[in-house]
């Protein structure tokens, strides 16, 4: 299906390493013609790491998007009523907001943004980036894959060695996923060997 003239919420959270590869889908979405609505949380607004400060990853969204950033949850409500979403993504999907959004916590911009989206009826797509998917954040994960309306970008282990419990999305995948959800259905395999990316 075409994505021409979809409106695509976009959130970013944490995963401040994932955003490298996370951009250049953010691209693909609006080459193909999609609206694409970016909504980030505190940490990402806010914080300076070895990949980047905050302020240089909100502009240049900002310049990718054509949009100002929503980073407040006042502004991330009306994207519920009254500019209603095609799809809403968050990737990357941190440990932290995944174990929060499967539990009804909305207590950021992204996440009340797929609240507002699952109220809606609409999809919701993750891409999740979390050291712990197969540690105590297990029961999180598989709580939102038996959710109505959440699909997942396929992900797997990316670094099983050293870190066996990890899992990040396999963010190429990203624009199948949303195309697959818009029409009710979860890209398959939904479960990938993450790290031959490179190959």
């Amino acid at each position: 299906m075409s994505l021409n003239g979809k409106r695509i919420g976009f959130g970013l959270t944490g995963s401040h390493c994932t955003y490298d590869a996370v951009f250049p889908e953010i691209e693909k979405l609006v080459q193909a013609g999609a609206e694409v609505m970016p909504v980030v949380t505190f940490t990402v607004k806010n914080t300076e790491t070895r990949f980047g400060k905050g302020e240089d990853w909100i502009q240049r969204i900002e310049d990718l998007t054509g949009h100002k950033v929503i980073d407040s949850i006042v502004k991330a409500e009306p994207l519920g009523p009254k500019i209603p979403l095609d799809c809403m993504v968050i990737a990357p999907l941190t440990g932290v907001s995944m174990s929060k959004f499967a539990n009804a916590i909305n207590d950021s911009p992204v996440l009340m943004a797929a609240k507002a989206t699952l109220r809606n009826l609409k999809p919701v797509v993750l891409g999740i980036s979390t050291n712990d998917a197969l540690g105590l954040n297990g029961v999180n994960l598989m709580r939102l894959m038996a959710t109505k309306n959440i699909y997942f970008i396929p992900y797997g282990q990316d670094d099983f060695v050293k870190k066996p419990n990890s899992m990040v999305a396999r963010m190429t995948l990203l624009s199948e996923t949303v195309e697959a959800a818009i029409e009710g259905k979860q890209l398959q395999p939904v479960l990938v060997e993450r790290y031959k990316d490179s190959d």
